[in-house]
């Protein structure tokens, strides 16, 4: 069974293409599950309505579902945990989109990790065979529920979402030459260099195991990106105040500034600096961006604009296809400087020198700001070395006596 939570698409635009997408693997699933004779019931509501219409016409002894670590999906659960206690039904969550979960990589202490290199070490140290085996589900399918009725999945024009034929979801496959060639090509966005399987890692339609056999094989560092995913989601299961605010609290005492027409040129690509403009430009128009250009563009709004992550990270949130709230959460105050395992906040990447280094013939820029050098494009809306000191500044006399 799935469940579209109204409570959570009712704030998604129409056009929202993560909608479709989860609508495109429900039905490959349900095709899956009909040839076996059974099949898949989508529901379109809230879900503590929907399983309590369920109990109150079914017979149900049990009801299991796959762990979550985001506050809000730890609260829905709950509530419908209670409901199940007061049917009498069996309630049970199972671990599934990750290889180590809340606490089970902790400190010698007994404490989470806050830091990702010994979170890293702990995390190896304790992978083996047995944790990263595949359940061998085709010998279960008998156990599957036989049906003859057909179930319709609720269509996307009745959940308020346009139909739509985007058809460049990314394949759930990485081939062997590119994970060899990650650790080299990753940070050049004009090449096609990475998985682009954040999609489907983030709702599932891939598995995380099967991706780190692949990583043991053929990629350290790839296997250290799927690593940093975990750790941002044991970071947000154990510290929610996350969402909101930064992980290191003194860091909310800098004087963030508010400037709407700033933030707009930011989202727009408009900046002047032409692979921060590229980033955001591939973000708005694809639902994808690059990760260095990720980091660029997170920096200089936070350090160059001085504007506060949150602001940032909620318009990826809006954007990105595989959006994910751990790993953007952490993502964002990384680059913010005021994260757990955060860059220095004096560490601030100079947009120029990211473009040499990274875009050196300029087939990024020339795909995403194609009046790049010409009298129409926008003139740089910072100085950088300006907007750095300012920077720099702000962080000192908000940190003055504390602990950066």
């Amino acid at each position: 069974m799935f469940i579209f939570d109204s409570t959570i698409l009712d704030r998604l635009e129409p056009d929202d293409l993560r909608v479709p997408f989860i609508h495109q693997q429900l039905q490959l699933m349900q095709e899956h599950l009909q040839v076996q004779g059974s099949d898949l019931w989508v529901e379109y509501g809230k879900p503590r309505e929907i399983f309590a219409e369920i109990f109150a016409k079914h017979s149900i002894e049990s009801l299991t579902c796959n762990g979550d670590y985001e506050p809000a999906a730890i609260e829905r659960d709950l509530e419908i945990e209670k409901l199940c206690g007061k049917n009498q039904v069996k309630f049970q969550s199972f671990k599934d989109q990750v290889i180590f979960e809340k606490h089970e990589v902790m400190t010698d202490g007994k404490k989470p990790y806050t830091v990702y290199t010994p979170y890293k070490k702990k995390w190896l140290s304790q992978l083996n065979d047995q944790v990263l085996k595949s359940y061998p589900v085709e010998n279960y399918f008998k156990n599957l529920h036989q049906t003859k009725n057909k179930k319709k999945i609720p269509d996307l024009k009745s959940m308020g979402f346009s139909t739509t034929d985007f058809a460049d979801y990314p394949e759930m496959l990485v081939s062997q030459k590119l994970l060899k060639d990650y650790a080299k090509l990753r940070d050049f966005p004009a090449l096609k260099a990475t998985s682009h399987l954040g999609l489907h890692l983030r709702f599932g339609t891939l598995s995380v195991r099967e991706l780190v056999r692949e990583a043991q094989k053929h990629s350290e560092v790839w296997l250290s990106e799927l690593i940093w995913r975990e750790f941002f989601m044991q970071i947000l299961f154990h510290f929610p105040h996350v969402v909101k605010e930064s992980f290191r609290p003194q860091y909310e005492k800098v004087q963030w500034r508010q400037n709407d027409q700033d933030f707009q040129k930011w989202c727009q690509g408009q900046t002047g600096y032409p692979l921060v403009d590229a980033g955001m430009r591939e973000l708005n128009a694809m639902g994808f961006m690059h990760n260095r250009v990720r980091m660029l563009t997170a920096s200089f709004l936070t350090k160059h604009l001085l504007m506060h992550w949150s602001k940032g990270e909620r318009y990826f949130a809006s954007k990105l296809l595989d959006y994910d709230l751990s790993a953007n959460n952490g993502n964002w105050q990384w680059a913010a400087g005021t994260g757990c395992d955060a860059a220095p906040y004096f560490r601030i990447f100079n947009p120029a020198t990211q473009l040499e280094k990274f875009d050196p013939d300029h087939k990024y820029i020339q795909k995403w700001v194609p009046e790049y050098k010409t009298s129409q494009y926008a003139q740089p809306m910072v100085d950088h070395v300006e907007a750095r000191e300012r920077c720099l500044q702000a962080f000192k006399k908000a940190l003055k006596g504390t602990k950066a």
